[in-house]
C-alpha cells in the first residue's frame, strides 16, 4: 500500500495518515491491510451529518475512510481531524472521541486490536 505518513503535529493518543494520491484508495487494499495483520475488520456507513457522541474504546482503533468524510473530535487533546477518502486514523485505548459525518455521508472500514 503506497500510503505515506503526513507529518502532522498531533498530541499523543492518535495519529493520522493522509492518502496523498488523487486516485482513490481501493477498498480491497484496505481489507488486505487488515488481513495482513490478522485483524477482524468491519465496514460501516452513515448518512450525512450523523453524529457520534463522546466515547472511548478499551482497544487501539484503526479506521480508514473509504468514501465521503467524517470529522473526529478529541476534546481532551484539544483537537479535531477531518478524514477524507483513503485517510487512516489510529486512536489509542481510552482516548475520548466523537464524530460528525460530512455532508456526503461516510463509509469506513475499521478494526480494534
Amino acid at each position: 500500500m503506497d500510503h505515506h505518513h503526513a507529518e502532522l503535529d498531533l498530541p499523543d493518543g492518535f495519529d493520522v495518515v493522509r492518502w496523498p494520491h488523487a486516485r482513490p484508495l481501493p477498498e480491497e487494499e484496505i481489507v488486505r491491510f487488515f488481513q495482513a495483520r490478522k485483524l477482524p475488520h468491519s465496514r460501516w456507513s452513515n448518512g450525512p451529518n450523523d453524529t457520534y457522541s463522546l466515547h472511548t474504546h478499551p482497544y487501539r482503533k484503526t479506521l480508514f475512510c473509504v468514501r465521503g468524510g467524517i470529522t473526529f473530535t478529541l476534546p481532551d487533546l484539544g483537537e479535531s481531524v477531518e478524514l477524507g477518502p483513503g485517510d487512516r486514523l489510529i486512536l489509542l485505548p481510552g482516548v475520548r472521541h466523537g464524530a460528525v459525518v460530512g455532508p456526503e455521508g461516510v463509509t469506513c472500514i475499521e478494526a480494534g486490536e
